[in-house]
């Protein structure tokens, strides 16, 4: 049987955890992030396509294209969350179950980052628990599949 496919989609200069204002973000990589994506998602029987781009393009083609393949989409789009319109469009042309991931509490922080556009098209927001937040999304994917009975 085929697992189902989550696209783990991350936005612009999320390729820069671990180095950029660590105090903020942790001392935790990309590559960390990834690694621990896998291992949860192996152990909830899911497979992962996990991306990152600096791009707001490429990330609306990459939701785009989950239209087809993807049985779920974990997002964090980072400040194109509080900034993208035609990402939230983009993601409400979804038929499967979007959680947007931010690492950082994002209402603890500057006003402007209290508000995601992305979040308008999403079932759940996980924020301010780290790396862990991409787990805890997988977990409530596998949830919300189950539920759905995918």
């Amino acid at each position: 049987m085929t697992r189902p496919l989550i696209a783990v989609l991350n936005g612009p200069n999320l390729n820069l955890l671990g180095t950029r204002e660590p105090e903020l973000y942790g001392v935790t990589t990309l590559d960390d992030v990834e690694a621990l994506c896998a291992e949860a998602a192996e152990a909830l029987d899911l497979a992962i396509d996990f991306r990152q781009t600096n791009g707001e393009g490429e990330l609306i083609s990459w939701v785009q294209e989950c239209r087809d393949r993807a049985a779920g989409v974990i997002l964090n789009p980072a400040g194109y969350g509080h900034s993208s319109v035609a990402l939230m469009d983009a993601l409400l042309a979804l038929e499967c179950p979007v959680i947007e991931v931010h690492l950082t509490n994002i209402h603890k922080r500057e006003p402007y980052r209290h508000h995601t556009y992305s979040s308008e098209a999403a079932n759940g927001m996980i924020c301010g628990f780290g790396a862990r937040g991409y787990a805890l999304a997988l977990e409530a994917m596998a949830e919300l599949l189950r539920e759905d009975g995918a």
